[in-house]
C-alpha cells in the first residue's frame, strides 16, 4: 500500500479550556483575601471596572444643616469672663522682659490674632486652622483626608531590635561588623544557625573576639536571643535570672528526660528530691523557648467566614453568604459608552471592547462563585443538621461525591468551592473541609461513625482520665467497641497522635507529677 499525505476534512467534538473558564475555575478556588488581591490587580488593570463602596444612606439635609449653623454659632458671642475668646496679642518687649530672654532669633512680631474667629472669617478662609499645620487629624489644606498610617508607628523586627542594642554596646566598629554578622545569621525564633566559627572565618577574624561579641549579644533583650540550642536558650534565661545553680545545670543537660517526664532519674541525677525536680519543671515551663516570637512576622489576617448559619424560626437553619466576604465590583457601562464614542483608531476601539468583555465576564464568573457557594453551603448544612443541633458527636461521615450528586455538579468543583472557605455556625467557625469526614463501621452493622466523632469521643475519654486511671490504646479500643464502634488499635494511635496527646506511659508520669504538685 503506497503512503502518501494528502488534506482531508474531520468534524468532532473536543473539550477547549476557554481563558475564561480558567478564570472562573481559579475564582471558584480563591479564599476571599485571595479573591481580594485577584480584584485589586483587575481593578488597577482594567479601566471599565470599579469598586462598589458601601452606601450608608442619603444624608438629612435640614439636620446637617441646622448642626453647622451650631457649629457657627459657636464661635461668635462670647462670654463674659471666656478668657479663651479673647485676642492674643504678643508684644516682643514684654516677653523679654517678663521672660528674661533673648529674643533675637525667635520669629518675627506678626499682627494681633484673634483666638476666636468670626463667622466671615471661617467661611472665608482668613488666618491659618490649626489642623493646617499641626498635622492633627483632620483635612489637610487642600482638603483630602490625612493619611493614618502615617501616623502608626511600625513594630521593628527582631534585626532591627538588636542592631539598635547593639549600636550600643559595641562602640569599636571592627567589633560591630562581627556583630551584625552575627545577628544576620539569628533566624525568626532568636536562634543562631550559622556555625560561629565559620562566621568569624568569613570575616577573617578572631574566633575568640566572635565569642565574646556572641556572648555580649546574649545579654540583649529579649532575653535568650542568639543561643545555638534550646539548652542553650533556657540556660541564658536562667543565669539571668540567678537561678542555674549545678542542680538546674544537671536538669537542663537532660532535656530529653524532661521531655520523657521520668522524674525519678532526674532526681537521681540532680541529687534532689523528685518534689525539687517538680519544681525545676515548673520554673522551666515559664521560660521562653522561642524568644524571637515576640517580634514575630507577618501580620495575622482576621478569619473572615464566607457563609453564615443561623437558626431559623422553624426549627430549620438560614443559610446566607456573609455580605463583607463577597466582593463588590461593577461595569461602568457609561463610561464605556463615552470613550467608544471618542476612540478612532482600531487598536483603541479592540482594547475598549476587549475590557468590557474580560469586565462582564469577571462580574458573571463572580456571581456564578457567589451562587455555588451557597448551594454547596445549603447541603452540607442539610446533611449535617444533627451536628448543629447536637454537636461533634452527631457528625455524620460525608464525602463529596454525596454533596456532588445532591447538587448535580462535579467532584472537583465542590472541591474547589470547599477550599479555603468558612463557615460561620452556632457551634463556631469550621473550614467546609471540617464537615467531611471518613466512615469507621459498627460492630452491629448500623449506621457508620464519623472519624472526627470519634476522634473526639477519644479526646473525652483521655480528658476524663484519673493518675490511678490512666487509658492505654487497649483500653480505648475495648472502650469503643463497648460503644459500637469497630476501630483497630494503629487507628487510636494515629488519632491520639493527630491530637497531640501522648502516650498512657507519658500521662501517667504528668498526672502524678502535677499531683503531687498540687499537694504540696
Amino acid at each position: 500500500m503506497a503512503m502518501s499525505t494528502k488534506l482531508m476534512m474531520r468534524q468532532g467534538q473536543a473539550l477547549v479550556m476557554t481563558p475564561q473558564l480558567l478564570q472562573a475555575i481559579k475564582l471558584l478556588q480563591f479564599s476571599n483575601l485571595e479573591l481580594s488581591a485577584f480584584l485589586h490587580d483587575e481593578l488597577e488593570r482594567n479601566p471599565l471596572l470599579e469598586a462598589q463602596e458601601s452606601d450608608a444612606g442619603p444624608i438629612d439635609e435640614a439636620r446637617a444643616a441646622g448642626e453647622s449653623e451650631i457649629l457657627l454659632d459657636s464661635f461668635d458671642a462670647p462670654q463674659e469672663g471666656d478668657w479663651a475668646r479673647s485676642e492674643l496679642v504678643v508684644d516682643q518687649a514684654a516677653l523679654v522682659a517678663d521672660l528674661d530672654a533673648d529674643m533675637s532669633n525667635g520669629f518675627e512680631a506678626a499682627e494681633p490674632v484673634s483666638a476666636s474667629p468670626t463667622r466671615d472669617e471661617t467661611q472665608e478662609g482668613a488666618g491659618l486652622s490649626a489642623t493646617s499645620w499641626t498635622g492633627a487629624a483632620g483635612g489637610g489644606v487642600d482638603g483630602e483626608a490625612p493619611n493614618l498610617e502615617a501616623y502608626v508607628a511600625q513594630r521593628p523586627s527582631l534585626h532591627e531590635h538588636l542592631a539598635e542594642q547593639l549600636a550600643l554596646a559595641c562602640p569599636d566598629p571592627r567589633l560591630r561588623i562581627i556583630g551584625q554578622a552575627i545577628i544576620d545569621s539569628i533566624d525568626e525564633s532568636g536562634y543562631l544557625r550559622e556555625d560561629l566559627a565559620e562566621i568569624a572565618a568569613r570575616l577573617e577574624a578572631d574566633p575568640k573576639e566572635a565569642e565574646g561579641v556572641l556572648a555580649t549579644i546574649q545579654t540583649f533583650d529579649p532575653s535568650g536571643v542568639g543561643a545555638r540550642d534550646l539548652a542553650e536558650c533556657l540556660a541564658i534565661q536562667l543565669k539571668e535570672r540567678d537561678r542555674y545553680d549545678p542542680a538546674m545545670q544537671i536538669f537542663i543537660a537532660n532535656l530529653p528526660l524532661v521531655a520523657r517526664r521520668d522524674l525519678a532519674q532526674l532526681a537521681k541525677l540532680c541529687g534532689v528530691d523528685e518534689e525539687d525536680v517538680a519544681d525545676m519543671a515548673a520554673e522551666l515551663r515559664r521560660l521562653e523557648p522561642k524568644p524571637g516570637r515576640a517580634f514575630g512576622g507577618a501580620p495575622i489576617q482576621p478569619l473572615v467566614a464566607d457563609v453564615i448559619v443561623r437558626p431559623a424560626a422553624d426549627g430549620g437553619w438560614h443559610v446566607e453568604l456573609n455580605a463583607d466576604a463577597l466582593p463588590r465590583v461593577l461595569v461602568n457601562h457609561s463610561y464605556a459608552a463615552k470613550v467608544s464614542a471618542v476612540a478612532t483608531g482600531a487598536a483603541d476601539k479592540s482594547f475598549i471592547s476587549t475590557c468590557l468583555q474580560n469586565a462582564n465576564w469577571l462580574t458573571k464568573s463572580l456571581e456564578q462563585r457567589a451562587r455555588t457557594i451557597l448551594k454547596v453551603a445549603s447541603e452540607i448544612v442539610r446533611l449535617q443538621d444533627a451536628f448543629l443541633a447536637h454537636g461533634v458527636e452527631h457528625l455524620r461521615p460525608l464525602n463529596l461525591r454525596t454533596v456532588a450528586d445532591a447538587i448535580g455538579m462535579h467532584e472537583s468543583t465542590v472541591s474547589r468551592v470547599t477550599s479555603n472557605k468558612y463557615m460561620m455556625t452556632p457551634r463556631g467557625v469550621f473550614e467546609l473541609k471540617y464537615f467531611f469526614s471518613a466512615s469507621i463501621a459498627t460492630t452491629s452493622g448500623g449506621a457508620a461513625h464519623s472519624a472526627e466523632a470519634v476522634r473526639f469521643r477519644i479526646k473525652q475519654m483521655i480528658d476524663r482520665e484519673t493518675p490511678d486511671d490512666i487509658l492505654s490504646d487497649d483500653a480505648i479500643v475495648e472502650r469503643l467497641k463497648a460503644s459500637d464502634i469497630d476501630i483497630a488499635r494503629r487507628t487510636v494511635a494515629k488519632y491520639r497522635d493527630s491530637l497531640r496527646i501522648p502516650s498512657s506511659v507519658d500521662r501517667r508520669r504528668a498526672k502524678v507529677a502535677q499531683a503531687r504538685a498540687t499537694t504540696h
